[in-house]
Parts: C-alpha cells; sequence; structure tokens
C-alpha cells in the first residue's frame, strides 16, 4: 500500500460512521440543555446598554442547528462536502453591537459543535466551567464603582459658585462644556456614584436650573 492509498483509508475511515434518528435526538437535546445554560449565564451578566431578547432564541438555535449539522457530515463524506459547498455560499451581514454577544453565540457553535461530534461530557464539563469563570470574573468587575455623567445647567452669573461645589468631587473627568447665547453654561463630567454625589446634587439644586445623573456606555463599550 502506498502513501496515498494510507492517506486516502485513513480519511474514509473518519466517514464511516452510521447516523441514526436516536444519535441525532440525543445530540439535539444535550445541545439544547447547553444552550438554556449559556442562556441563563448571558441573563445574569448581561450588562450592554439595550437587551435584546432575539440573542436568547439565536443561542439556542445556532447550537442545535451546528449539532445537527456536525453529526450529519460526521457520518458521511459526499454529505460533508456538500454541506461545505453549501454553507460557503451563505452570508451573514447581521451586525453584532454589543462585544460580548459574540463570544456568547461563539460559545453555542462550539458547544453544538461537540455534541454533533458525540462529546458529550466535554462539552458539559466545558461549558460549566466557562460559565463559573466567566460568571466569578463579572461579580469582580461589578464590584467596581459604576461611571456615570454628571450633567449641570447654570447660569454664567452662578459659575463660581457651581464650580466651587463641583470641585468637591474628587474623582471627576469633564466630558464637555458649552456656552449658549443667553449665559447658560452647561457642563458634563464623568464621575463614580456614591453618597457625594448625591449630596452634591442636593446641594446643587438651589443654584442651577438642572442637574441630572445618566449612564452611559463609554469608549470601550464597558
Amino acid at each position: 500500500m502506498n502513501i496515498i492509498d494510507a492517506i486516502k483509508n485513513s480519511v474514509l475511515e473518519q466517514f464511516n460512521g452510521s447516523i441514526s434518528v436516536e444519535m441525532i435526538l440525543i445530540s439535539l437535546l444535550v445541545s439544547f440543555v447547553i444552550s438554556l445554560f449559556i442562556v441563563f449565564v448571558y441573563k445574569k451578566t448581561f450588562s450592554g446598554v439595550v437587551y435584546n431578547k432575539t440573542i436568547v432564541m439565536t443561542i439556542v438555535m445556532i447550537a442545535m442547528v451546528t449539532s445537527m449539522v456536525i453529526r450529519t457530515i460526521n457520518s458521511n463524506l459526499s454529505l460533508s462536502l456538500g454541506m461545505v459547498g453549501a454553507l460557503s455560499i451563505i452570508r451573514f451581514r447581521t451586525a453584532i453591537k454589543e462585544p460580548m454577544d459574540t463570544a456568547f453565540l461563539f460559545w453555542a457553535i462550539v458547544s453544538g459543535i461537540m455534541c454533533g461530534a458525540g462529546l458529550y461530557f466535554i462539552a458539559v464539563c466545558g461549558s460549566l466551567l466557562l460559565g463559573l469563570l466567566f460568571y466569578v470574573l463579572y461579580l469582580m468587575d461589578i464590584k467596581a464603582k459604576s461611571q456615570y455623567l454628571l450633567v449641570v445647567i447654570y447660569k454664567s452669573e452662578n459659575s463660581q459658585i457651581v464650580e466651587s461645589k463641583l470641585d468637591s468631587l474628587t474623582k471627576k473627568k469633564l466630558k464637555s462644556k458649552s456656552v449658549s447665547g443667553n449665559n447658560v453654561i452647561e457642563v458634563t463630567y464623568e464621575v463614580e456614584y456614591d453618597n457625594t454625589v448625591d449630596e452634591l446634587m442636593k446641594s446643587l439644586s438651589g443654584d442651577v436650573r438642572n442637574v441630572n445623573l445618566v449612564t452611559y456606555t463609554n469608549d470601550y463599550g464597558l
């Protein structure tokens, strides 16, 4: 037997498995359970701007469809080549706004691949470990103080009083400042929310036109 025949036989051996309805149902069931766990972690750790419910359904569907595709192409060489050709013409153009959504979708795809390949133990244990590690990192991150935008609108004649009170904030960063034609000044600071911010807002209420504290997404999407 020459080298070419040895390579051909080794490749064909990878696709000599049989496929049955029972195997497909088991792969779909395990991938469905894992996808529910992924969705649970996603909901518990979501910190984006807008929660999109379609991502939940997408995670479940991607995991199950991927497992069924891998189970199918793992049993027959001709099916695998046909599936590769079919998938090569598909173009996904949906923009994903939240960076973490991409990670969860990739997690669902990898889980579906392992379930389709019959690696159920690795898929379950790996998903549990990933979910635990990510949740621990999430808890460590939320212990940090949240960033907010403090927007203060006041007249120019009250500048000295307002600015002296704003100086009481030790951790602040000026984001913008504008002056309108009627001598109204609007300043925006990035601040860390705590009790001193509440006290400052109460003290400013008599000297300014308006003071607001709003949450926002910074340049890094955090």
